[in-house]
């Protein structure tokens, strides 16, 4: 979707439950093996009482929206501002909402509000996203 054809308040969202086998997989594409995310045992002495999502794997859905949906293919993602308020687990289902918030059509720019939350209804990730939508 081009600049042109949006509008203020136009959204998206994708969902996706987390698996035992997203958490490895991005543990090891991106080598961060923090037994936070990785070690039952070791997560389980933590404040979160065990094992959480990696921050930037729930941040991803974030992308599969911009990417795939809203603005969508051919979509350049410039930034992110994030905040992670509730921690991800494995099994919860996410779903990543993307809103139009701020439209520079002389500059082809898009910003979006962010939002990701559980199943439960909860906010686990908030933040603002900077895009350069495909041309027409």
């Amino acid at each position: 979707m081009t600049i042109e054809e949006m509008k203020l308040g136009d959204c998206a969202s994708v969902t996706k439950t987390v698996t035992e086998t997203d958490v490895y997989l991005f543990a090891g594409i991106t080598g961060d093996l923090n037994p936070a995310h990785t070690d039952e045992v070791s997560a389980s002495q933590t404040r979160f009482g065990g094992r959480i999502a990696h921050g930037i794997l729930g941040a991803g859905f974030i992308s599969a929206v911009l990417g795939m949906k809203l603005p969508g293919p051919g979509t350049i993602y410039l930034g992110q501002e994030l905040r992670f308020t509730k921690p991800v687990r494995i099994g919860d289902t996410i779903t990543a909402t993307c809103t139009v918030k701020e439209l520079l059509p002389e500059k082809n720019i898009a910003k979006f509000e962010t939002v990701c939350t559980n199943q439960r209804g909860d906010t686990v990730i908030i933040g603002m996203a900077t895009t350069m939508p495909p041309r027409g």
